[in-house]
């Protein structure tokens, strides 16, 4: 198991070279409560990638998969975590590669997209749309996530989307008090001026039913150039290996969706 040191914290991930001659680099940026085996291997991104002659390399996240799971929420700041993704990127010499994150994922390649602007080919954001622009407001009294994955007893998490992050944490085996401090420490939003500030084309992907995510167009529309897909009855989870998100992202690389 590959793994490198940034920000104090030693990092796990794949760097998988093709068979043959290499089409370009992709880094890989999981979301919340998975890890890179589950996000991108086991759901056959790894594997469509490969078949397009990708060099693949994809990270696992503090607090997730087989990285360093402190229980700090200081450990956790945004910036440091897209910090990590620019310091795999040194560490291997990468030079312009393509990038793709998912839900938490996507915030922190947009974030580091914005600190190495001129590493990036093209972005990919899967799984985030008009939300990405403002912060969640929380009902008063509501439990938060990490009240969510604190939580002795999952069966008394009322609300869906806290109970089905937790459960697919548990599912995965991930470290609950280290998701608990990452949600407390991942928190905010970059905003529609610093979103407008990316210079390299910008795919936005999200399900037509992911109201964790919102309208993917909403936030292309804030995105110079940027396109946005919606897939058809998607929700946050579905979407993941859809074999239409697949489509979108290699007509986006290729250049195909520059023609609609």
């Amino acid at each position: 198991m590959a793994s490198f040191r940034s920000g104090g914290f030693d990092l796990s991930f794949d760097d998988i070279r093709p068979a043959e001659g290499e089409t370009g680099t992709v880094v890989l940026v999981h979301g919340f409560a998975t890890n890179r085996e589950e996000n991108w291997r086991r759901l056959g991104w790894y594997g469509a990638f490969e078949r397009k002659g990708y060099r693949i390399v994809a990270l696992d996240l503090r607090g997730h998969g087989a990285s360093a799971k402190p229980h700090d929420a200081a450990a956790y700041a945004r910036a440091d975590m897209a910090a990590d993704i620019v310091a795999l990127m040194d560490f291997l010499g990468l030079g312009r590669v393509e990038l793709m994150g998912y839900s938490l994922g996507a915030h922190l390649a947009a974030q580091a997209a914005m600190a190495a602007p001129d590493r990036i080919g093209h972005l990919i954001l899967g799984g985030v749309g008009a939300r990405m622009l403002s912060s969640p407001i929380a009902a008063p009294g509501a439990m938060t996530l990490a009240e969510a994955m604190r939580a002795d007893d999952p069966s008394l998490i009322a609300e869906p989307m806290l109970k089905g992050f937790r459960l697919f944490a548990d599912q995965q085996g991930e470290d609950r008090l280290a998701l608990a401090a990452s949600s407390e420490g991942a928190q905010g939003n970059l905003g529609r001026v610093s979103l407008a500030g990316l210079p390299m084309p910008v795919l936005v992907v999200a399900g037509a039913r992911d109201e964790i995510a919102g309208d993917p167009q909403a936030l292309a529309d804030v995105i110079p150039g940027a396109k946005a897909v919606a897939l058809p009855g998607c929700d946050h989870f579905s979407a993941i290996p859809h074999a239409l998100f697949k489509a979108a992202v290699f007509d986006f690389l290729e250049g195909w969706l520059d023609e609609i």
